[in-house]
């Protein structure tokens, strides 16, 4: 998937990048690029970081990241199937939220620059409401919202662990852009590393 491709589909979500993650307006065009080129010009250190955010090498998360992009297209294009629509709706928040969150958004957070559009977003994808919602996906506290117009899920407001778990719902519209935002910046920083690492490998 190409960076324009990526830019294209997160610039339908421009009021949001620009309200809720504190992008301007231009940077809302071009968000994947931005974030490629960010994290192309890291450190190899820093790099090297998001590299050991778990024991899993970074070209199987990107094989990962494709495959479950692979999955999203065949999904869209069925219609009327119950079935492979939950199963989207499933693997869809694991990955996005789950699974990237763990492997790349903490770890980019910590090493990207202040300020920065890579900072912006991972910030916004590790704090809540998506971080409440992250746990409640983690830990099976959701479920569909009435005419499955979104999910209503249970989770903790802070980092308490004796509080109560509090009652949340998430618009489709709103969980549309937080998928979008979460897969256009794992595969550009993925994507970023790897082609970064080739490079300095090859003048070794």
């Amino acid at each position: 998937m190409s960076y324009e491709r990526l830019d294209r589909q997160l610039k339908a979500f421009s009021e949001r990048l620009i309200e809720a993650v504190g992008l301007n307006e231009q940077e809302t065009g071009k968000v994947a690029t931005l974030v490629a080129a960010e994290v192309g010009f890291l450190e190899s250190g820093a790099r090297a970081d998001v590299h050991a955010a778990g024991p899993v090498p970074l070209k199987d998360r990107l094989h990962e990241l494709q495959a479950f992009q692979a999955w999203m297209d065949v999904a869209s294009t069925v219609r009327g199937s119950p079935a492979v629509t939950r199963a989207q709706v499933v693997v869809q928040n694991y990955v996005c939220f789950v699974y990237l969150n763990e492997a790349c958004f903490r770890a980019l957070r910590k090493v990207s620059k202040s300020g920065s559009v890579t900072r912006r977003c991972c910030a916004y994808l590790t704090d809540n409401p998506v971080r409440a919602f992250r746990n409640a996906i983690a830990h099976a506290n959701w479920t569909y919202a009435p005419g499955f117009r979104g999910l209503v899920y249970w989770a903790r407001k802070d980092s308490d662990p004796e509080e109560a778990l509090s009652r949340f719902a998430v618009s489709q519209g709103d969980l549309d852009f937080w998928q979008a935002l979460s897969r256009g910046v794992a595969y550009a920083a993925y994507t970023s590393i790897e082609a970064a690492e080739s490079r300095r490998t090859l003048s070794s």
